[in-house]
């Protein structure tokens, strides 16, 4: 899909669909709305008052123009409440828009830079926010269509959507907000190829791959074999791909651009496929288990975008990939295995696997004395259960990373909530015959019983663990910039935290 800022009056573009808006209550449209209403004699506000259009965020009606403007339909969409109107209902706007263009067969689009100038909102960032919206819900992932689907007629796609801004400076600004949110969302939806790829097709040496191909551009990889990763002692993370025929694969990217005022270290949880291993899982509970890497695709699509966004940090990617399967030489329940930095865990639940990787990656991460990690994973289902399907677990022992995330969170549209590292809760990972045990208690607090199995392994380092068991993947799509299948959770919300730290 082809995107184009213009210095025009949305009037004079002839287009198969033009999108405007109307914020909650408004009965006589105004601005951009208002002179397209009066080039259709009065058209939008009889639709309003006959429809009983409300303009909340989401509504919208489409109409014909019958050959009176350039347009050959016209589309009102609702922006919600005035006062509540943020970057995130600005970014649902353009998924929705794209949404009508399919729905109304529109090879073209015009529309606006919906709520430019409300609360602050300057023309840049709400560019920004509008292309998010834009790209993530034209994302497609059909490479696996085959000979049936073949046949089917495929579905309409919009081609060009333009959008249009009197103010000359305004529109230079929107434009640099375009290219960035351009950036932004193909790193997502790198992250979401990377998920949605079949786990024969995404193994650890398919993942090793695709971080190879963000190098260059101040991006730098280095590759820790099977040899190497023993070297080093990681033997906690190589006893949970001992059951599978594909071999472990450790990942270490790094941008270190010149004048670098931080350290942060990015680990991510990458089990390309998760069978339980010898605590095998349930058929149901299996066959989304190419999820598992979630963490890692994160990583990846961050590290695709960084060079592009110039930040002056420098950004440590790490995982360890493996497969967790029920394998001859498989690691066993009872089993005690040992990290790098020799802390050993007892097995007690070979499907709580996620863990006993991130222990090795974090020790590693550690090594590289930064400023601070941050850990991403599909690590428990309860978290699951506590927080449902939209909204990450976080837990930290920095408060001043906890704010930022949340903040960020908040504005690109990715839901976060913190969770406590209660002290007491720490003896639930205390094992009899070892430092740790892989599992907590059963039935308490098992999201927060993961944050405490991992937080040894950070020392003093500052640490957030972001659990994203739940928005990591979508059934049921809720938002319009969010299509079925893998969210690529945490690209934006890490861009914008680290963006955050440099203010």
């Amino acid at each position: 899909m082809k995107l184009q800022i213009q210095t025009a009056d949305i009037l004079s573009k002839p287009c198969d669909l033009l999108v405007v808006n109307l914020f909650q209550g408004v009965v006589r449209p105004g601005g951009a709305t208002g002179a397209v209403d009066k080039a259709l004699d009065g058209a939008i506000s009889r639709l309003i008052a006959e429809d009983h259009f409300e303009g909340k965020l989401g509504q919208h009606f489409i109409f014909p123009t019958l050959g009176k403007i350039k347009a050959r339909k016209v589309a009102v969409v609702g922006l919600g409440e005035k006062k509540n109107f943020n970057l995130d209902a600005l970014r649902r706007v353009g998924g929705q828009i794209v949404k009508l263009g399919q729905q109304s067969h529109a090879a073209k689009v015009t529309t606006i830079l919906h709520g430019a100038s409300i609360g602050g909102m300057d023309p840049r960032s709400a560019a920004q926010a509008l292309t998010e919206g834009l790209l993530l819900s034209a994302y497609r992932f059909h490479i696996y269509h085959g000979a049936l689907k073949k046949k089917d007629k495929p579905p309409h796609e919009v081609e060009t959507v333009i959008v249009c801004e009197q103010d000359a400076r305004a529109a230079k600004a929107a434009e640099e907000g375009m290219e960035r949110g351009s950036v932004l969302a193909r790193a997502t939806n790198l992250a979401r190829d990377l998920v949605n790829t079949p786990s024969a097709h995404m193994t650890p040496q398919d993942l090793a791959e695709a971080a190879k191909k963000t190098v260059g551009h101040g991006v730098s990889l280095k590759i820790l074999d099977k040899a190497e990763m023993e070297k080093l002692g990681m033997d906690a993370a190589l006893a949970v791909g001992r059951g599978s025929a594909r071999e472990p694969m450790g990942v270490h990217l790094a941008y270190r651009p010149k004048g670098a005022k931080k350290k942060i270290a990015i680990v991510g949880k990458a089990v390309t496929f998760d069978s339980g291993g010898l605590n095998i899982k349930p058929g149901d509970s299996m066959s989304s288990m190419k999820i598992d890497m979630a963490g890692a695709a994160t990583v990846v699509g961050l590290f695709s975008a960084l060079s592009a966004l110039a930040l002056p940090l420098e950004v440590h990617g790490i995982f360890l990939a493996v497969e967790n399967m029920p394998g001859g030489d498989a690691y066993r329940p009872g089993d005690v295995v040992k990290a790098m930095d020799g802390t050993t865990i007892e097995i007690l639940n070979t499907d709580a696997e996620g863990r006993v990787t991130l222990a090795d990656a974090l020790c590693y991460a550690k090594l590289l004395k930064p400023d601070m990690i941050i850990d991403i994973a599909t690590l428990t289902g309860a978290c699951v259960v506590a927080l449902g399907e939209d909204i990450a677990g976080l837990m930290t022992t920095d408060g001043k990373m906890a704010h930022r995330l949340i903040a960020a969170a908040r504005e690109t549209g990715e839901p976060l909530w913190e969770l406590p590292l209660y002290e007491p809760y720490a003896e639930h990972v205390k094992s009899k015959i070892a430092d740790l045990k892989n599992t907590g208690t059963r039935g308490q607090a098992s999201t927060i019983a993961g944050g405490f199995f991992l937080k040894p392994f950070v020392g003093d380092t500052p640490w957030a663990h972001l659990d994203i068991a739940g928005p990591s993947y979508t059934e049921r799509e809720t938002r319009p910039d969010q299509p079925y299948g893998a969210s690529g959770y945490g690209v934006r919300l890490l861009v914008k935290f680290l963006q955050s730290l440099v203010k």
